[in-house]
């Protein structure tokens, strides 16, 4: 009886030893398959980015203000880059277009911020390239990409170091493509439809976005106030790129990019920039380039003072080192 016993609790010890190595070896199947599922779609993310990203890459010619390019890879050197809406596509237009919109942006690693200047595209400068003074957005449409780096290189006396063009079309396919952007307007205006509140936050697409940041007319700051809505558009758009609802959207995301943008920053580039400058790009400041408007020669124009030009130009330069 008591060897019966004996046998029982043995067998027993083998069934249980039996489960739990089921149990162990099914864990480790079911480990293994999700580590391959995970490396494959990892993959995958990173060969559709890498693709996406050599189609917006498009070299630019501009001067080299620099003695040795800047080096992103470290993570140690303050960039900056020209950021450029483009009106082709804006209004049906289907020529090379200008940079209706213009800001510098200067990411700088040791101050830990991120500084956006906008320009007024009616800037009386000299367009660089031409040999000529006239509107700063004219630039893009004269020589495209080169001339216009060019010529805000000339303006601020600083390197541009990349640059970012997207076109007017291409700001509503993006939003679009991000599931729409909230913004609280500091407006109450109306414009092609669509109804903006003061103070009410409103989910907008991108058509409502477009027009949002377009509308200047209306308003009491006139082209500065509507500089100030694309900038807000901007980082907004940027921030919902980075949410885990855009992130399992990307493929939408990258081929309305690829269609539309256009830069000199490579992959490798934009990889060390949002992995290496992140504590920079987090923090945001906002500056705006400002002057008095008048009509010359029967053209408007925006004049702006040598003392505002010199000031935007020193806290450029404080953010890139180089003063």
């Amino acid at each position: 009886m008591e060897e019966q016993n004996r046998v029982r609790r043995k067998r027993k010890g083998k069934k249980k030893k039996s489960l739990w190595k089921k149990v162990l070896i099914g864990f480790l199947v079911i480990f293994g398959v999700l580590t391959i599922l995970g490396l494959f779609i990892g993959w995958k993310v990173y060969s559709d980015v890498q693709s996406s990203t050599e189609e917006m890459y498009a070299p630019s010619d501009h001067e080299q203000k620099r003695e040795k390019p800047v080096v992103v890879d470290d993570g140690n050197e303050p960039f900056s880059v020209l950021l450029m809406g483009i009106d082709t596509g804006d209004m049906g237009r289907v020529d090379q277009g200008r940079s209706d919109t213009m800001m510098v942006m200067t990411v700088n690693p040791n101050s830990e911020k991120t500084t956006l200047v906008s320009i007024p595209r009616d800037t009386y400068t000299e367009i660089v390239g031409r040999g000529t003074m006239d509107k700063i957005n004219h630039a893009y449409a004269f020589g495209g990409t080169s001339m216009a780096v060019n010529t805000v290189q000339n303006l601020f006396d600083i390197p541009i170091d990349y640059y970012v063009s997207v076109n007017m079309e291409g700001l509503q396919q993006i939003v679009d493509a991000v599931g729409g952007i909230d913004i609280t307007p500091h407006l109450t205006f109306e414009q092609d439809g669509y109804s903006f509140v003061e103070g009410k936050r409103v989910h907008m697409n991108g058509n409502m976005a477009l027009e949002y940041s377009r509308m200047r007319k209306q308003d009491p700051n006139g082209d500065y106030g509507r500089q100030e809505r694309q900038r807000e558009v901007v980082q907004q758009t940027v921030t919902k790129m980075a949410s885990v609802e855009s992130v399992m959207n990307y493929k939408d995301i990258l081929n309305t990019l690829s269609a539309n943008m256009q830069t000199n920053l490579s992959f490798d580039d934009m990889v060390d920039a949002f992995t290496k400058y992140n504590s920079a790009i987090n923090t945001t400041e906002e500056e705006q380039l400002s002057g008095t408007g008048r009509i010359q020669n029967k053209v408007y124009y925006e004049f702006i003072p040598e003392e505002e030009v010199q000031r935007v130009s020193t806290v450029l330069k404080n953010e890139l080192e180089m003063n």
